[in-house]
């Protein structure tokens, strides 16, 4: 591929790059591209993982694309249909045909010179053993490439792990001939993918254990939507989708804004829903969390599948520390042990910002966490590219469309504008802005451990990253699109580049 030119790559096959795609073929059809993944197939999340009862934590009239309706009855679906989902979106529009498997990009360089991007990518091996190392030039990136390590997952430092004899598994590299039934599992984890495996995994074995160092707040939510289908019955699919879709977002957002406005409110409403399933000793114990609601994400458990195993005996919740492995399971902090001939890490992810792939802006690299995001979408001093970052407290690919279609408007700014570059402006006044981590007032640890190596958003628009999704769309659509700060040039003036 060494020596091809297109005008916008974009870096990922996921759930987000196949939309930007769609966006990119539909808005801007004149306009070449290729999708670069580095895996082997599509898919990103919903095709690396395999665990037992993979499924998405919102809704799919949410997470789906906004072009294209979900048409199954579960709105709270399994892996395997999302992922079917994507390759579908991605078959019927020619968007397939126009990806590049097992290639990862390495490094981006920018040259004013040129005004294009030029990519170092390393493919599969060749017959020497060697990777394949190529390049292709462009004008426009766009990364949609997540924002975690695909390659290994975090497991923290347990005491005396190797003395434990069963088997230690991460959710993220999960053995698909790995036997759990009626074996003594233990989870440690309390996020989504602990809730996600706990009841699946107690369907067949002997029993399991979710060991949490502290609660999370739990929500249970029908798999399917009952207004939905009343919808689908009377009106024409695409408009159904849309009203739900409509209703779903309001409501992600309405309470999310209660739990800025009044946690206290919402956190009483959390744990009383709770108190409907289990007693109210167990909820105060295992499903009361210190913390205020969205200071960490709400898990979701459909049709009450993780409060039922509960019940049944089949599942067991304890809140405590590890102080030690032992050759036949885990002691805690209490002196308890606990048994086990599996013990599962569900214990997180490890972040990587721009999927860990070096920037360099005219021969100088860039250190990302020294950058100031625009809009949420591009980087000071950094032409020409984009990112996708989800919401994390609503629907990944809600912003994941509103970040496509602004990507494409830009690009036919720049046509309709004779310019070839584009580039968020700090403006002198600007320059010793307070740096704020890139999503703030979020405390989950996989975020805290990995925001310093991040850009950084400012204290004032249009360097916010907003996570509210009514805030994004209105900062996303205004015009003009020339706003002082982002400045477009085409390629003949210095670096004080004119306004259009």
């Amino acid at each position: 591929m060494t020596g091809k030119h297109v005008d916008v790559v974009i870096v990922g096959a996921g759930l987000s790059g196949i939309g930007a795609a769609y966006h990119l073929q539909q808005k801007c059809p004149n306009k070449t591209y290729v999708i670069l993944e580095g895996r082997a197939s599509l898919g990103g999340t919903w095709d690396l993982f395999k665990y037992p009862g993979i499924r998405s934590d919102s809704d799919m009239h949410t997470l789906g694309y906004n072009f294209k309706p979900w048409r199954q009855k579960k709105v709270i679906a399994d892996g395997p249909s999302i992922l079917s989902y994507i390759q579908e979106t991605a078959d019927e529009n020619n968007i397939t045909s126009h990806i590049q498997f097992n290639t990862r990009v390495n490094k981006v360089s920018w040259s004013t010179q040129t005004q294009t991007w030029t990519l170092e990518m390393v493919g599969s091996q060749q017959a020497n053993g060697d990777n394949a190392v190529s390049t292709v030039t462009c004008n426009v990136i766009s990364m949609c490439c997540g924002y975690y390590n695909y390659d290994q997952g975090f497991t923290p430092e347990f005491t005396d792990i190797d003395v434990f004899k069963g088997k230690v598994v991460h959710p993220q590299k999960w053995p698909t001939d790995l036997d759990y039934k009626d074996k003594k599992v233990v989870i440690i984890g309390s996020g989504a993918t602990a809730m996600t495996l706990a009841p699946v995994l107690s369907n067949e074995a002997k029993h399991v254990t979710m060991l949490q160092r502290s609660p999370t707040y739990v929500v249970s939510k029908p798999s399917e939507d009952k207004i939905a289908n009343v919808l689908n019955k009377v009106l024409p699919e695409k408009i159904a989708y849309s009203l739900v879709r409509s209703k779903n977002t309001f409501m992600q957002q309405f309470l999310y804004s209660l739990s800025r406005r009044n946690p206290d409110k919402l956190k009483k409403k959390l744990i009383k829903l709770a108190s409907k399933h289990l007693s109210d000793e167990y909820v105060a114990k295992h499903f009361t969390p210190s913390y205020n609601p969205w200071d960490q994400r709400i898990c979701l458990v459909p049709d009450d599948d993780l409060f039922n195993a509960i019940n049944k005996s089949k599942l067991s919740v304890v809140t405590d520390n590890i102080q030690t492995f032992t050759e036949d399971g885990i002691q805690l902090t209490s002196g308890e042990i606990l048994e086990a001939d599996i013990v599962v890490t569900a214990t997180g992810l490890n972040l990587l910002r721009l999927g860990g792939i070096d920037v360099v802006v005219d021969n100088k690299p860039i250190d990302m966490a020294d950058t100031y995001i625009y809009k949420g979408v591009m980087y000071s001093g950094v032409p020409n590219l984009f990112n996708t970052f989800g919401y994390i407290n609503a629907s990944w690919t809600l912003r994941a469309d509103l970040i496509a279609e602004y990507i494409c408007k830009l690009i036919n700014h720049m046509d309709n504008t004779k310019t070839t570059k584009m580039m968020p402006t700090l403006p002198e006044v600007d320059f010793n802005m307070p740096k704020r981590d890139m999503v703030d007032n979020f405390s989950s640890n996989y975020m805290k451990r990995a925001m310093h190596s991040f850009p950084k958003q400012g204290d004032k628009a249009p360097w916010l990253n907003h996570q509210t999704y009514k805030q994004d769309k209105q900062s996303l659509n205004e015009d003009p699109l020339d706003d002082g700060i982002l400045i477009f040039s085409d390629g003949l003036t210095d670096e004080t580049d004119r306004h259009v």
